[in-house]
Formats: structure tokens, C-alpha cells, sequence
């Protein structure tokens, strides 16, 4: 089975930091979204997963405009007082528990720009498979040595 890919999109297919190119094609925050990332990540040796606050609306907003079918979407629960307790005193991130569990086991990949040491350690403790927790810059978006960073580790799945 194909690990999976958990796939944010604001600061990661869409970058913070303004480009020339972006401002020129257009003042719209979805024209930043780089029509070539969807061929990218399809090439990738997995299964592509939105992970995001956008959830349904990746697939009508994002997808389309990078080329990319619609994909499987995270949706988040309704956190417990305990667990948002637990979370804020381990400085864990409110999507690591539920990718957690949709992955089930599986290998996978959380590709967002707001994972930090502490996702890294929980995750490394609570998930019985291979996992990467790759940080992207938000300023920058997804870049190439992100993409040889992904293929890099999914080749040793």
C-alpha cells in the first residue's frame, strides 16, 4: 500500500511571501497557486490527502487550478477540552492526532508550515509506521528541494 501524503495548502501551495510573478498574473490569493505543483505531486509514489482548514473546498478551489483530481479530504472533529488541554502542553499541533488516526497505521507524509519538534516527537511516539513531518517555509511555498526532500524519503517506502 502507498504511504499517503497529508497536503495543506495555505503557506504551502499557496506561499505568504509575495512574488513578482503572482503580483503581475494577478492580486487573487488562489493566483498563487502554481499550475505546475499538481504535476509534481501526482508524480509522487503515493496517495494524495488534503489536509486542510479548506477541506471540501480544495477540491473546487485548489485542485482544479493545479491540475489535480479531487482528492481524499481530512476532516477535522470537533477537538475534546482534554485533548486541546493535552495539545497545548505538549506544543502539539491540532491536525497531528487526527492524521494520526486517519492514517491508521499507514506510512505517511504531512507536508504543512506549521509542524514543529514537538508534532515530530508525538508523532514518533504514537504512530506505529513510518512517518515525515516536512515543514515548508510559508513565505516560500513548496519549492524543488522540497519536492527531492518528499521524493527522497517516499523512494525508501
Amino acid at each position: 500500500m502507498r504511504p499517503l501524503l497529508f497536503l495543506d495548502i495555505d503557506g504551502t501551495l499557496i506561499p505568504f511571501g509575495r512574488t513578482a510573478q503572482a503580483d503581475a498574473a494577478s492580486d487573487s490569493y488562489l493566483a498563487r497557486l502554481d499550475p505546475r505543483t499538481g504535476r509534481r505531486l501526482a508524480a509522487l509514489p503515493c496517495e494524495l490527502v488534503w489536509a486542510t482548514t479548506w477541506e471540501d473546498a480544495a477540491n473546487t478551489e485548489a485542485a482544479p487550478r493545479i491540475g489535480l483530481p479531487p482528492l481524499p479530504v481530512v476532516h477535522w472533529p470537533e477537538p475534546s477540552v482534554e485533548s486541546e488541554l493535552e495539545d497545548r502542553w505538549f506544543g502539539l499541533h491540532w491536525k497531528a492526532r487526527t492524521l494520526v488516526a486517519w492514517a491508521a497505521g499507514r506510512s505517511f507524509v504531512w507536508v504543512d508550515d506549521e509542524i514543529t519538534a514537538a508534532d515530530r516527537e508525538w508523532v514518533a511516539a504514537n504512530h506505529p509506521g513510518r512517518a515525515l513531518l516536512h515543514r515548508v517555509d510559508a513565505a516560500q511555498g513548496l519549492t524543488a528541494a522540497d519536492f527531492e526532500a518528499l521524493e527522497a524519503w517516499l523512494s525508501g517506502t
